[in-house]
């Protein structure tokens, strides 16, 4: 063999070789988390958002092969934590985030850092939740309809108690209004408690409440449940009435809770993070903690979380509107 055709051997083999680990060397560039990743929860310690996040950091880890990490970042009615998931840029970092940042705080606040459809992009719908309609138990003798045109002829001589202005109990009791032409008053509270404790004592008339807040007290026989805020009957109260069921056909008001991601993140790693959580929060052992601590799982998929964000939005905007709520 002439040494010509020797090299030429030789550098076709050594082109071979390099065209067999192109796709190691692309799959080594792909390998991703790389490092630690880390949940941003923009509320405090205890609270839904930073119980779930716990809940999935480590079969997530597990998943991914790294650690993953929870940081609590509250303050602004969670709005921190979706500013700061939604600017970082270390690749390495999501966050669990309520329904109202997403939906509702964009019409709310004049100066809102970060924009929910612009800087965040969806990955994983954790679970919902209906309001509670509650009312002294006293004031519920008759039917749910005979209630209903009670308050209705009331007019505003009574009132309502929610957790603040733009709140889902204040903004899901307007549309409630609207649709079944009501008028009591509202009357902010510094929490549920609170606002339990004045219908009671004959302060406020109703509320709209989570069901893990309120059911107790309706079990007891200190209140009376009225109604579920969504639009279909809910399984974590199957005997209360739906929206639809008592005329409020337009109203379908339930909190949840989210994954998100920086919009900046690649997609094929948003795309993983779906699909992990997609199977995390489909495992019976996930669904059932979350059902007994009072939200029900179903469509997680960053498509349906999407759809969610969308219509949400749309149903906040338009009552904000209306009548003119603002918190800054």
């Amino acid at each position: 063999m002439t040494r010509t055709k020797r090299s030429f051997l030789a550098r076709a083999a050594l082109g071979s070789l390099g065209l067999a680990l192109l796709p190691l060397a692309a799959n080594a560039q792909d390998a991703w988390p790389t490092k630690a990743v880390r949940i941003i929860v923009g509320y405090p310690s205890g609270s839904s958002p930073d119980i779930q996040a716990r809940m999935l950091a480590e079969p997530l880890s597990k998943a991914l092969g790294q650690p993953v990490i929870v940081e609590n970042k509250p303050g602004a009615s969670g709005n921190i934590g979706a500013d700061t998931t939604a600017k970082a840029d270390d690749g390495h970092t999501i966050g669990v985030i309520g329904n109202g940042p997403l939906t509702s705080s964009k019409f709310l606040y004049a100066k809102l850092p970060y924009d929910p459809q612009k800087d965040l992009a969806p990955i994983a719908l954790i679970g919902a939740a209906p309001l509670i309609w509650v009312a002294p138990k006293s004031a519920v003798t008759g039917s749910v309809d005979d209630y209903i045109k009670q308050v209705r002829a009331s007019g505003d001589k009574l009132a309502y108690g929610s957790v603040g202005p733009g709140s889902g109990g204040h903004l899901g009791m307007e549309l409630v209004k609207a649709q079944l032409g009501l008028n009591p008053l509202h009357v902010p509270f510094n929490g549920g408690p609170p606002i339990l404790n004045a219908i009671m004592g004959g302060q406020v008339h109703m509320t709209l409440l989570p069901a893990a807040t309120v059911m107790p007290l309706v079990q007891a026989g200190k209140l009376a449940a009225v109604a579920v805020t969504s639009a279909k009957r809910s399984p974590l109260a199957p005997d209360l009435p739906s929206m639809q069921d008592i005329g409020a056909k337009a109203t379908n008001i339930e909190v949840w809770n989210a994954v998100m991601a920086p919009a900046r993140m690649p997609a094929a790693h948003q795309a993983r993070l779906s699909a992990e959580l997609g199977k995390i929060l489909g495992s019976r052992e996930i669904r059932q903690k979350l059902f007994l601590q009072g939200w029900k799982v179903e469509d997680t998929s960053a498509a349906a979380l999407a759809q969610r964000i969308k219509s949400d939005t749309a149903t906040y905007a338009d009552v904000i509107a209306k009548k003119g709520i603002k918190l800054d």
